[in-house]
C-alpha cells in the first residue's frame, strides 16, 4: 500500500487516520493536529526549517531520558508533525533523517563503551546502563513515528520501524562490544556478586531479546535468566548438576554475609510465630 492521497477517507476511520482534505484552514505557522485537515503545501523549507527540527528535538530527548524519568513532550504534537509529513509526500525523506540521526546517535554509544573497556566492572554496567537507556528511548519514537511505520515502512518497505530501529543497536554497537561483554560477565560470574545480579539479569535479558544468537556458544551464563535456552535434561546429566550445585553452595557458604551458625535464628526468624 503507497502513502495516503489526499483524499477523504470513510466515515469509519478514526480521526488520526483521516486523510487531509484541502477546505479544512488552520492558521499559518501552526502545526497540524491529529484529526484536521491538511490545506497548505508543505515545501523543503517548512520542512527543514520546522517540522524535522521539532520531531529531531523530542527524538533527541527521548535518547538521553534517565531510564524512569519522565519528558514532558506532546505526543500530539508529535504526531501531527509526521502524519503531515506523510501525507505531502515526505516519507521516505523522513525515514532517512530518522535513521541517520539514530545511526548518528548509536555510534555515539559504541564509543562511550570504548572508553570502559580497561574497568570491566564500569564496561558491564555502562553497557547495561546504555541499552537499557536506548529500548527505553523506542518505546516513545516508535509511537511518534506510528503514521510513517504504517503507511511507509511496513506498506513500502515492507519492513516494521520498531525492529529496524534495534538493528541500528546491533549493528552499531552490540556487535562490536558483545564478545567483550560476554567475556568478562563469564569472569565476573566466577566471583558471586562482583557484577550486581539485578544488572546482570537485565543485561542479559535485553541482549537475548535484541537478538538470541548471542546465546550461542554462551548457553550456561544465559541459562540462568532465560528459560529454556539449554536442551532438556537427561538422567546422565543429573550427576554433573548436583555437583555444581554443591560447587555453588560452598561458594556462598564463604561469603560472610552467608555465614550462619547452627542452632542460632536469624534476625528476621524472631518475627516469625509458630502457631
Amino acid at each position: 500500500m503507497d502513502e495516503p492521497m489526499e483524499s477523504t477517507e470513510p466515515d469509519s476511520t478514526t480521526n488520526a487516520d483521516r486523510v487531509p482534505q484541502e477546505n479544512d484552514r488552520q492558521p499559518p505557522g501552526q502545526l497540524l493536529r491529529p484529526g484536521s485537515m491538511v490545506m497548505m503545501t508543505l515545501t523543503m523549507e517548512d520542512y527543514l526549517s520546522k517540522y524535522w527540527p521539532t520531531l529531531q528535538g523530542a527524538i533527541d530527548q527521548l535518547l538521553t531520558m534517565k531510564p524512569g524519568a519522565y519528558i514532558p513532550i506532546s505526543y500530539e504534537q508529535m504526531y501531527s508533525c509526521v502524519y503531515k509529513c506523510v501525507c505531502k509526500q515526505f516519507s521516505e525523506r523522513l525515514y532517512g533523517d530518522l535513521m541517520e540521526h539514530v545511526t548518528k546517535h548509536v555510534q555515539s554509544l559504541s564509543e562511550q563503551l570504548q572508553s570502559h573497556v580497561n574497568d570491566t566492572k564500569e564496561f558491564i554496567e555502562c553497557f547495561s546502563y546504555l541499552m537499557h537507556r536506548y529500548l527505553q528511548a523506542l518505546e516513545g519514537i516508535v509511537p511518534i513515528f506510528n503514521y510513517l511505520n504504517r503507511f511507509y515502512c511496513q506498506s513500502k518497505l515492507k519492513k516494521d520501524l520498531n525492529e529496524e530501529l534495534r538493528l541500528l543497536f546491533r549493528a552499531h554497537t552490540a556487535d562490536k562490544h558483545v564478545t567483550l561483554l560476554l567475556s568478562l560477565l563469564e569472569q565476573a560470574s566466577s566471583t558471586p556478586f562482583a557484577i550486581s545480579p539485578p544488572t546482570v539479569a537485565s543485561l542479559v535479558k535485553n541482549l537475548y531479546s535484541l537478538n538470541p544468537d548471542y546465546a550461542i556458544g554462551n548457553t550456561d551464563l544465559f541459562a540462568r535468566f532465560i528459560p529454556n535456552v539449554l536442551p532438556p535434561t537427561t538422567v546422565s546429566q543429573l550427576d554433573e548438576y548436583i555437583a555444581e550445585t554443591q560447587r555453588l553452595q560452598q561458594q556462598l557458604s564463604s561469603l560472610p554475609e552467608f555465614r550462619h551458625e547452627s542452632g542460632h535464628k536469624r534476625s528476621f526468624e524472631d518475627d516469625i510465630s509458630v502457631n
